[in-house]
């Protein structure tokens, strides 16, 4: 599995964007957004700075669970357009050199598709084994993915007397791993998307595909391993993103062994740890986190976030931990969901502050890793309360003052109302706002992208003398990288120890000035929740055009 060419391993630099294209823009007017319109603004999000779309589910489907309950695996949506127009969508974005993932979603099916319709009917149907039944429930099988909801994993099927598992909601049965005819169907899958030019694939909550109970397969990471042979045989460059919401200790198994398995995964824990770091002012956390970090090889990766699509989980922190951050960014019982997540987006449980909204996304890509964006965080968008659980933060992208989401007069979600609605909030203000934060963000995005270190360099705490900053060197054969945040809302003055040869320069990433003589000790000012981001040169690196005079 190893890669010769670091060009290959586009992942480990990925600036992922999420969305959705029911919710993202309508072509066609019917209030529902739809593959034309993702069309149209492929060119949008190559401005900010991606190189990888991840698009959710657009497969045919009840719609019951935002997409996730599948009812055929190699359909489009009608609501969405047809497979001629995701070709055009993943055209026009390899024109611009944008990668196209989707999700896989085959750890259960809805309770709608065929291979269900037909195994609940009957005991000797062809697909009856496709799913796991039982002729009595475990006592001990209580739903933890969505408590207050469904009571158990187990749901009763009068018409043939027994119960299937559900390890989600009660309308998607679990799908049978041992059974061989479903890992064919599945790898059918894989290679149908794959030959429509798909890039990669986002694998949906994958310590569920990989359950280790017996009604599963014996070995439970064997499965991930027949995945990725099957994907790189048939798209050498093609990668896996998983979703394996576990702290670094269990995230560790699925990269498996040098990387046979996941490439790229969601980096959880130092999810919660930016927010427990946010919330206390200080750094502590962030750098246990990253600290705690395994890989089995330099082809893998983690990717950070701020924020997904489902609730921000709590989860991975103690009960303690928990509280304090519910109570800081969700004090209000109906912001919070399933006892461990927040129903809100980045900029409402900041209170709006862009002073601590741009340090929260400066943190995030300035950290070792490949990077994802949810649709809207770009402009801040916030979420609308009066939607159900997670529905709050999928409301429609907000492109003018008017909404421009569609010229239908009911959008598929109504969009958040008062600081947070278009009027407030929208992508045609901000791109003509130089000092907007979506302007930011692609300042930053670029920066990032110009600066390898980042994604591939070994990360260093290195001691400033104030409590509320975080400073981490980022080495690497391609060059070092510095950088400074300050958690505090007052300023400070940071003292470093900076090694390095005599003839370093510092070179401000985030500003025009000219690089300058690096001084020993290194003194900066940081304003409140204040930023800075080096790269360390030596003199023979800078080329003419960048050189001006130095200063020290």
């Amino acid at each position: 599995m190893r890669r010769e060419n670091v060009a290959d391993l586009w992942w480990r630099s990925a600036v992922v964007y999420c969305l959705d294209v029911e919710t993202f823009l309508d072509a066609d007017g019917d209030g529902v957004g739809d593959l034309p319109g993702l069309a149209r603004a492929v060119d949008y999000v190559a401005d900010l700075g991606a190189t990888v779309i991840w698009l959710m589910p657009f497969y045919p489907s009840p719609n019951q669970d935002d997409g996730y309950d599948v009812a055929d695996f190699y359909g489009v949506d009608p609501r969405y357009g047809t497979h001629g127009d995701l070709l055009e969508v993943i055209r026009v974005a390899h024109g611009r050199g944008l990668r196209v993932i989707v999700d896989l979603v085959v750890n259960h099916t809805s309770d709608e598709h065929p291979w269900f319709a037909s195994a609940r009917r009957s005991r000797t149907s062809p697909y009856r084994d496709f799913y796991v039944w039982r002729d009595d429930a475990p006592d001990d099988a209580e739903n933890t993915v969505f408590p207050g909801e469904e009571a158990s994993m187990w749901e009763w099927e009068p018409e043939t007397e027994q119960y299937f598992l559900h390890s989600f909601y009660r309308h998607q049965p679990d799908l049978n791993f041992a059974n061989p005819r479903v890992r064919d169907e599945i790898a059918k899958v894989v290679a149908f998307w794959l030959s429509l030019g798909i890039d990669g694939f986002r694998v949906d909550a994958v310590p569920f595909l990989v359950d280790p109970s017996p009604e599963r397969i014996a070995d439970p990471h064997e499965y991930l391993q027949d995945i990725k042979r099957f994907l790189r045989r048939r798209s050498p460059s093609a990668a896996l993103l998983g979703e394996v919401a576990l702290d670094h200790d269990g995230q560790e198994a699925y990269f498996g062994s040098g990387g046979d398995e996941l490439d790229l995964q969601f980096d959880f824990q130092t999810n919660v740890a930016l927010y427990l770091a946010f919330v206390r002012g200080d750094p502590t956390p962030i750098v246990r986190s990253i600290e705690s970090r395994r890989a089995p090889s330099d082809d893998v990766s983690w990717a950070l976030f701020l924020r997904n699509h489902d609730e921000l989980s709590l989860a991975l922190l103690s009960e303690e931990e928990r509280q304090e951050v519910f109570e800081a960014l969700a004090p209000d019982e109906a912001q919070r969901v399933y006892g461990r997540g927040i129903v809100r987006r980045l900029p409402t449980m900041l209170d709006g502050d862009q002073r601590r909204i741009r340090l929260a996304y400066s943190l995030m890509f300035s950290l070792p890793g490949a990077t994802a964006l949810l649709y809207g965080e770009e402009i801040g968008m916030g979420e609308n309360p009066d939607l159900e659980r997670r529905r709050a933060v999928r409301t429609p992208m907000q492109w003018t003052a008017s909404g421009g989401f569609s010229t239908s007069r009911e959008p598929i979600a109504p969009f958040p109302e008062g600081a947070w609605s278009p009027r407030q909030v929208n992508v045609a203000d901000q791109r003509r706002d130089p000092d907007s934060l979506h302007r930011f963000l692609r300042t930053v995005i670029a920066a990032y992208r110009a600066t390898p270190a980042i994604s591939w360099g070994a990360f260093e705490a290195v001691p400033c003398g104030a409590a509320g900053v975080l400073a981490h060197r980022m080495r690497s054969d391609l060059g070092d990288a510095l950088f400074l945040h300050n958690l505090r809302d007052e300023p400070v003055e940071v003292r470093l120890d900076v090694d390095g040869d005599d003839d370093v320069l510092l070179h401000d990433l985030l500003d025009s000035e000219p690089p300058r003589a690096l001084p020993r000790p290194l003194e900066i000012p940081l304003e409140a929740y204040g930023f800075r981001w080096y790269r360390l040169r030596g003199a023979s690196e800078i080329g003419p055009e960048e050189a001006g005079p130095t200063r020290a």
